[in-house]
């Protein structure tokens, strides 16, 4: 089933520090892929997919956050599963990317690695529906760049979220085709984005699902929508309260 992006930028904040950010973002003709195949730290990202081994995905980053390259860290994995030929897993860290299609998936299916990224997909329409999406979020790709945007509104200059262009791109490969299973009409989709950047609110707009749904797409920008605006308005409200670490600050 499937096709996800994985991805990695850097970016300088106002103050001069440094940052790393990584995504992912998944959709299938099935219910709940949010629970099965993205996995996102402040060090990685990793998709599995196809017959899905979710443990490739958890301990991938596991080894990824204990200093394991990525790519060591999924071919590790991979030579110790059986079922590997049947499996499809991808995924970036600060320094490397990787991608594996076994050979037994079905087609059609395939990757793309380009800078910073990993693309793949099985059960598609064909290899334009990885292209689209690949080159859509190349089209706003930043890497070692200054982001000047703070505070919720955004303000200043600087890229969109990360988690909205990762489903721009997802948007792309399911206009081009997707997954070709149109029996299937329940499917899902989920977008997740970790950064070393600190926040004294987390921006929840950074890890959302949607689990059921014949538009999975529309529905996962209407609820990134909905999550921006949640987002804003607890800030507005309990802003003092999250940086005073104590109720006796929040807004009535």
């Amino acid at each position: 089933m499937t096709f996800s992006i994985c991805v990695h930028e850097t970016y300088e904040t106002p103050d001069g520090e440094t940052h790393d950010r990584f995504g992912v973002a998944v959709t299938t003709r099935l219910p709940g892929v949010g629970t099965l195949c993205p996995f996102a730290s402040e060090n990685g990202a990793i998709a599995t997919q196809s017959l899905v081994n979710v443990d490739l995905g958890r301990r991938g980053i596991e080894y990824v956050d204990d200093g394991l390259a990525v790519d060591d860290a999924l071919e590790a994995l991979l030579n110790a599963d059986d079922g590997a030929p049947q499996r499809q897993l991808h995924g970036v860290d600060a320094d490397a990317t990787f991608t594996f299609s076994g050979e037994e998936c079905r087609g059609w299916y395939g990757h793309l690695e380009g800078d910073h990224y990993t693309v793949a997909g099985n059960l598609l329409t064909g290899e334009s529906v990885l292209e689209e999406t690949a080159s859509t979020y190349e089209a706003t790709a930043v890497h070692e760049t200054t982001d000047d945007t703070t505070g919720s509104p955004r303000e200043g200059n600087g890229a969109d979220p990360l988690a909205e262009r990762l489903i721009d791109a997802l948007a792309a490969g399911h206009l081009e085709g997707g997954d070709k299973r149109e029996e299937l009409p329940i499917q899902s989709a989920a977008v997740v984005v970790e950064t070393t950047e600190t926040h004294d609110v987390t921006p929840s707009y950074n890890d959302l699902r949607v689990d059921a749904t014949e538009s999975p797409i529309a529905q996962l920008r209407e609820t990134y929508a909905l999550a921006v605006q949640g987002y804003e308005d607890t800030l507005a409200r309990y802003a003092e309260a999250y940086e005073e670490d104590s109720l006796d600050e929040a807004a009535n």
